[in-house]
Parts: structure tokens; C-alpha cells; sequence
């Protein structure tokens, strides 16, 4: 139980690579607070499979892409749990479109509030709770390294800014003792990628391994950056694409 006493925070957290990061956490011993914007019943059945564990655990609802609700949930953890120790920035919204045809300013605007504000506002008010040993794991995207799908720019772009912010993140935190840290997924099954959806085949074909990850193999990675044994791992980008930036 390398995480017990631990307080972690994982926005996103009532499906896919955030539920998946919070059973994980629990698992390592941290009680878990996830966030979620719209999916109640989802979020409460994660809780409910987190607190049989042992733990303690709470659903928090707040829309990542407005940043005063970010800063009032990490206010919530902390007045409700006592301390804070991990964030997990995973909420995410994607809009998929061609850069000529369909996507649309408001559509653009809204991942950059989600995907890249909602992780700035994350970071800074976490910033101010985290104590010594306090770790930053924010879930980015291969697409930010290799935009490799048509339809896929403003996503891209909203993940990519999140790599820079979080390596000059790490450079300030670190005299604190705080490590802030990027895991970059591949093609992932989950609601927003389904591994039956339009473009899978494509995305099987392009990794060396020729199938979808698990949220689960994701969620490994997050605990292990959250984890003492990562106290030396700061803005860094931990990849886990099945061998897609091979």
C-alpha cells in the first residue's frame, strides 16, 4: 500500500482512464476524490466500488472548463479530505473535425478550456495545497506529438500545450518537492476512442502492437508517477502508445 495516507484527486474520473487511475490509486492505498461534469449514477458507482475497498471516497461534480470551479473543487478536497497529495488531471473533452470543413471556433474554444485550461487551473490551485512529495500526473495524448488522423488539430493542439506547461511546472515546483509529470496515451478503448469506432482500424494498423490499450495499462503508469518510487521523475512524458511514436 505505497499511497495509504495519500489523498488523491482525479478529474474525469466516473468512466475510462479516470475511473481506471482512481481504482488503481485505491488499490495502492490513497483515498480518491474524482470529479465529473455530467455522469452522476457512473460517478457514484465508482465510488461505491472505491470505498469497498477500504478507502475513503467522494464524487465531486465540476465543468473542468471553468476555472473557478476547478479552483472551488481543490478547495472541496482539501476542506472534506484534510490534505491533498496527488492531482490527476484527466478530464477531456474531444471534437473531432478537418481543420476546412467541420470543426468550429466554439468547438476549438471549448478544448482549450477543458483540456488546456481546466489542467493550468488544476495545477496552480493544487499548487498551492501540495506539500513535500506531492506529485502532478496529467493524462496528454500521442496526437500532440504526431497529429497521424485527419480531424484531429484542435485536439491535438490543446493537449501539446499542456506538455509545455507541465515541464515549466515542474521546474517551479520542484524545490518544493513536488513533481508534475505528463502520461501520454496511444490509441485507448474508451467512450470518447471506442475500439469499434470509425477510425480503429486505423489506429490498430499505426502502433506496433496492433490493438487498443486497456485504461487499466494507463492507470499504471499514473500510479507509478504518483508513487514514491518516481521521486526522481519530473517533467518528464511517460508514453504508453502500443508503439505508436516508434
Amino acid at each position: 500500500m505505497v499511497l495509504f495516507g495519500k489523498v488523491a484527486l482525479v478529474t474525469g474520473g466516473s468512466r475510462g482512464i479516470g475511473a481506471a487511475a482512481a481504482r488503481a490509486l485505491a488499490a495502492a492505498g490513497a483515498d480518491v476524490v474524482i470529479s465529473y461534469a455530467r455522469s452522476a449514477d457512473r460517478a457514484s458507482e465508482v465510488v461505491r466500488e472505491l470505498t469497498d475497498t477500504g478507502v475513503r471516497a467522494a464524487a465531486l461534480r465540476a465543468d473542468q472548463g471553468d476555472q473557478r470551479q476547478v479552483e472551488d473543487l481543490v478547495g472541496t478536497v482539501v476542506a472534506d479530505f484534510g490534505r491533498l497529495d496527488i492531482l490527476v488531471n484527466n478530464a477531456a473533452v474531444s471534437v473531432n473535425g478537418a481543420v476546412d470543413t467541420a470543426v468550429d471556433t466554439a468547438a476549438f474554444d471549448r478544448q482549450l478550456a477543458v483540456n488546456t485550461g481546466g489542467v493550468v487551473a488544476a495545477i496552480r490551485a493544487a499548487s498551492g495545497v501540495l506539500g513535500e512529495g506531492g506529485r502532478i500526473v496529467t493524462v496528454g495524448s500521442t496526437l500532440s506529438t504526431r497529429a497521424g488522423f485527419v480531424g484531429v488539430a484542435d485536439y491535438a493542439a490543446s493537449k501539446a500545450a499542456i506538455v509545455g506547461y507541465s515541464q515549466g511546472a515542474a521546474r517551479d515546483l520542484a524545490p518544493r518537492g513536488i513533481t508534475v509529470n505528463v502520461v501520454q496515451a496511444g490509441a485507448v478503448a474508451t467512450d470518447m476512442n471506442p475500439p469499434d469506432g470509425a477510425f480503429a482500424d486505423e489506429q490498430r494498423a499505426t502502433n506496433a502492437m496492433n490493438r487498443f490499450g486497456t485504461p487499466e495499462e494507463v492507470a499504471a503508469g499514473i500510479v507509478f508517477l504518483a508513487s514514491p518510487a518516481a521521486s526522481f521523475v519530473t517533467g518528464s512524458v511517460l508514453t504508453i502508445d502500443g508503439g505508436y511514436l516508434a
